[in-house]
């Protein structure tokens, strides 16, 4: 408000500066320029939100001179044109400018902070990733490392290597925990999508070449999963395997894989011990199996380790 007054002001003066200019006086003449800086900086500076109006009310003062006494009016409209309405809109084009400018500035900072956020965003994908991974394809190796070392622990026919089999074992052990913790600080709850280089059946022949006592059994509909659903099965099985390599070995293992109008995976394992059933693999797998619409259930029930995997078909094709 206080800005259009002095605007409305500053226009006046312009106005009532460009009557009676037969006999100017000098300190009349060296109020345009002073007026047309003020209008200017005013413009620059101070915003007006209805400044066009403020100016066309003051003009309308003119038009009314100019009916009454033509030249009077004439020269007061040429004289608020020239020394006020020209430099104020040169300094409100100023100011929007600096305002464009400063806006441009803000867009370039907002872009150059949602790239960082991106990046952050592809590092912290990445690094679970990686973790999956290493999960993945060392927990896996390193449970079964564990499983011969302690087939080799049994069936040593002298004591040095009996122990040395019982150290292998342990430190296969040792290295699965610190790999599960490493995983766990590279982690962030998302799951990888990355296919696996083998069949379930060949996962499950592998773990029983390694000394694993294993059985599957597939029964209900034959046709190929699709990719995706696949993925999901053998990661399912895999993380089951791993689960009873560590926590159960030497304990019978079965995998039973039911396809009929939902996919059902159940693995389970005899247990004499509660099984940690909260570690990243399962909470990965969780995450996997409910990206996929699916639930995913384990625990220990009756004395038997058992995991649980429910999968819709529809929409997986």
């Amino acid at each position: 408000m206080r800005n259009g007054v002095v605007l409305a002001v500053l226009a006046l003066a312009g106005l009532v500066n460009g009557l009676a200019t037969d006999a100017l006086p000098v300190w009349r003449q060296l109020l345009y320029p002073a007026l047309a800086v003020l209008v200017y900086l005013h413009g620059r500076h101070l915003p007006v939100r209805r400044g066009g109006l403020v100016v066309g009310a003051v003009a309308a003062i003119g038009v009314v001179i100019a009916v009454v006494r033509v030249w009077e009016g004439v020269g007061a409209l040429a004289s608020m044109g020239l020394f006020v309405v020209l430099p104020w809109l040169a300094g409100r084009f100023r100011r929007q400018q600096a305002e464009l400018i400063e806006v441009g500035r803000e867009r370039i900072v907002q872009l150059e902070r949602a790239q960082e956020l991106v990046a952050e965003r592809a590092r912290l994908r990445e690094r679970a990733r990686i973790a999956a991974d290493m999960h993945d394809s060392l927990g896996h190796e390193l449970a079964l490392i564990a499983l011969r070392a302690g087939a080799l622990e049994l069936t040593a026919d002298t004591e040095s290597t009996r122990q040395a089999a019982a150290g292998l074992r342990e430190s296969a052990v040792t290295a699965t925990d610190r790999l599960r913790r490493t995983v766990g600080v590279l982690r962030e709850g998302a799951a990888t999508l990355d296919p696996p280089d083998e069949t379930v059946e060949t996962l499950v022949a592998r773990a029983a070449e390694a000394g694993l006592p294993v059985a599957l059994t597939r029964t209900g509909d034959t046709t190929p999963l699709p990719p995706l659903l696949d993925r999901a099965v053998h990661r399912v099985v895999q993380e089951a395997l791993t689960n009873a390599a560590r926590h159960a070995p030497g304990a019978p293992v079965t995998v039973e894989i039911d396809i009929s109008t939902d996919l059902l995976i159940t693995v389970t394992n005899p247990t004499d011990q509660p099984t940690n059933n909260d570690g990243s693999g399962l909470a990965g797998l969780a995450e996997r199996v409910r990206l996929l619409g699916g639930t995913l259930r384990s625990g220990v029930v009756d004395g038997r380790f058992t995991v649980t995997a429910r999968l819709p078909r529809e929409g997986e094709a």
